[in-house]
């Protein structure tokens, strides 16, 4: 198979890994109304992706090294096709919690694979192009998801078996077939089967800046659809969703242009910003500011922040790119998935609004710590650096 080619398929593959995850948020104040839950329980449904995600990366990031990359890939396809069977089968909020954490395992397996195969194929001096085409899929996918099932509800009308899972169930296990037969780039290694991530040297700042970025998607997938609900804009959710991570994409072909410090540094400045616009848009209940901070937040989350933290992790550590990778994400899904929870919990007990002030409030505090100690680290770096004749 030319190398054109499969390439195009595992981004094709990578792409549809992630379309399944989101591709059930528009329903879900639907599925919390079956089994009559609180934002508590949502919240924590959406973030059993997340338990699903995270042991999948500490314990299994490595495995592609041992099995190769094709098979995880064809795994985690059809995975998708299995949760989100379950939910058209037995539509509740305990379904949603199973259906979340198989999509977990799915995402952890493709992403770890998917990032090293990329780069095997095109090539050690093009690692940064591979990282570039792994988040553009990831990032398209994740947003597209939840895009899909909004139109299809939109054209639809209300219905638990939208034309967006149709779609999946038909995509999905072509491509799973084809993934197994895509040219082996990589060499297998006797290694364990349970493989820890690995955390290159000088990545912690990145890390951080993921589950910061990540944190504020996390808000806008689990917690902002529901106020949306609240003041009847529950159709745009699926949009609103879409926005929180194609502007992101978007904003990638400008953060190739930045070395990976320079496009972190936009990161940490659009993080708590954009979160400010679209909390405004939420306690003056202003659509235009909530799709504004939508945009914002996601021009840092899925594309100066992202793109920076892949590659430089991936540049790093060209030996054990599974595993770090691993790593970078098990940073982004603790941010993803613990403030979403948290802010759920405080929502059920002082309101939506003003667990969402205490949110913005802490990120601000957080994103000042984090910019400090990363100034103070360089500016210690450059006093020791040796001083040329």
């Amino acid at each position: 198979m030319p190398h054109a080619l499969a390439t195009a398929l595992l981004t094709l593959s990578l792409f549809t890994v992630t379309f399944a995850v989101n591709l059930q948020a528009p329903l879900y104040d639907v599925y919390a109304a079956e089994s009559d839950v609180g934002a508590t329980a949502v919240t924590i449904a959406f973030a059993a992706y997340v338990a699903g995600l995270v042991p999948t990366l500490m314990f299994l990031g490595g495995l592609s090294d041992r099995i190769g990359r094709r098979l995880p890939i064809a795994a985690a396809l059809l995975l998708g096709v299995v949760a989100t069977g379950i939910l058209i089968l037995w539509p509740s909020w305990t379904s949603l919690v199973i259906a979340r954490g198989l999509l977990g395992v799915g995402t952890g397996l493709a992403t770890t694979a998917g990032t090293a195969y990329m780069a095997e194929l095109l090539g050690e001096a093009r690692a940064r192009t591979a990282a570039l085409i792994t988040a553009s899929a990831t990032s398209l996918g994740f947003g597209g998801g939840a895009l899909a099932t909004g139109v299809s509800l939109g054209l639809q009308g209300s219905t638990l078996l939208p034309a967006s899972y149709i779609a999946l169930f038909l995509a999905a296990p072509i491509l799973a077939a084809l993934a197994l037969s895509l040219p082996r780039a990589d060499r297998l290694r006797k290694v364990s089967l349970l493989r820890l991530p690995s955390f290159p040297q000088g990545t912690w700042v990145y890390g951080s800046a993921m589950a910061l970025a990540w944190s504020t998607t996390g808000m806008t997938i689990a917690v902002v659809p529901l106020e949306l609900a609240a003041n009847q804009l529950g159709s745009w959710t699926g949009l609103v969703i879409f926005l929180a991570i194609f502007v992101g994409f978007l904003c990638q072909p400008f953060a190739k242009r930045l070395s990976n410090p320079r496009s972190l540094a936009v990161g940490f400045v659009l993080i708590p910003l954009g979160f400010t616009v679209l909390l405004a848009g939420v306690w003056y209940k202003f659509l235009l500011l909530v799709l504004v901070g939508t945009c914002i937040t996601s021009a840092a989350s899925y594309g100066f922040t992202y793109l920076a933290s892949l590659a430089e992790v991936s540049l790093r550590a060209p030996e054990d790119r599974a595993r770090a990778t691993a790593g970078l994400f098990v940073y982004a899904y603790c941010g993803f998935s613990l403030p979403a929870i948290a802010t759920g919990a405080l929502a059920d007990m002082i309101g939506l609004p003003h667990a969402m002030l205490v949110f913005g409030a802490a990120q601000v505090l957080a994103t000042a710590l984090i910019v400090a100690l990363w100034r103070s680290k360089v500016t210690a770096r450059s006093y020791l650096a040796p001083t040329p004749p």
